[in-house]
Parts: structure tokens; sequence; C-alpha cells
């Protein structure tokens, strides 16, 4: 599936760039001059004919770009491993108890005790994809981790229990 995104100048007002889904319907952003944004539905038949549009503020914009980005980027990880025979992901959430709340990423030592590799850290509704091991870990934090059954439960018992 090809994705078709198209870019319209709008002399002296901005910018309008339009998704156009694989059924047809057309869904804009439109960046104006001044920094404002909104969010547009229009009518498939004619793309120029607004059905309904929202305002929204740089961190709405923000927000959305990280709920589609944390999305995309787990579903991606899931087909990866129903493709792939023996490959898993799992969501490991740091808990309030975690001898790891508080450290480093790096501390978990993850890949040499587990074999289990962290593409990624949800943390309130924002993607980090492939964190640093110096990328500080706080209680709540999601880790997107990759690997194979038992080690993934490896991990899970490392997270929330420490080494043992």
């Amino acid at each position: 599936m090809t994705i078709r995104i198209e870019r319209v100048d709008l002399p002296g007002i901005g910018v309008r760039n339009d998704l156009v889904t694989e059924s047809g319907s057309r869904l804009g952003v439109i960046s104006f001059r001044d920094g404002e944004r909104e969010l547009a539905i229009y009518d498939a038949d004619d793309p120029d004919s607004c059905r309904y549009s929202v305002s929204i503020t740089e961190d709405e914009a923000e927000a959305l770009a990280d709920i589609f980005g944390a999305s995309v980027a787990v579903t991606r990880l899931t087909k990866l491993s129903d493709e792939t025979d023996g490959l898993y992901t799992e969501k490991i959430k740091v808990g309030e108890s975690s001898p790891f709340a508080g450290r480093t990423l790096g501390d978990t030592k993850m890949r040499t005790r587990t074999h289990v590799s962290i593409v990624a850290l949800l943390r309130e509704r924002k993607v980090i994809p492939s964190p640093v091991p110096d990328e500080p870990l706080i209680a709540g934090d999601i880790i997107i981790a990759v690997g194979t059954r038992s080690g993934l439960d490896a991990a899970m018992k490392l997270v929330d229990h420490g080494p043992e």
C-alpha cells in the first residue's frame, strides 16, 4: 500500500498537508503562518470542501503525534513477533517498588542478564525509541522489549525484583 500525502501551499495563510486514506477519505493538517494548527476532514468528492475542522494547540498536536507514534510502534513490533516463530514483544511496567525505578536503563543490564532487547520506553503518552543506557527509568514507565518467551519472563522478574 502506498501512503499518499499531498501538500498544498495556502498563500498568505500557511500550508495544508493531507493524508489520503486507502478508502479515499482525506484528513488534513493546516499549519497557519502564526503557528496555529487545525485538523480537518474533507469531502471525499471535493478535496477543497472541509466537512469538519478542529483547532488544536501545539501541546495537543504533540500529544496526538505521541499517541499515533506509540500506537504505530507497538503495532509494528507486534506484527513482527506474530510473523516470527520464537520472537515475542512484551510491555513491562516499571512499578513503584521496582529496584530500578529512579535508576538508569543501563543499570538493569537487561540484554546481558536476559538476552532481551529494549526497543522503546513509553512514558506518559510519549515514545522514547531506542533508549540509551543512561535513560532514567521512572515508576510508571512501560518498557517495550523483544526476545524469547523465557527471556521476556526473566526480564519481567528482573524489573520487578532486581537481579537474583
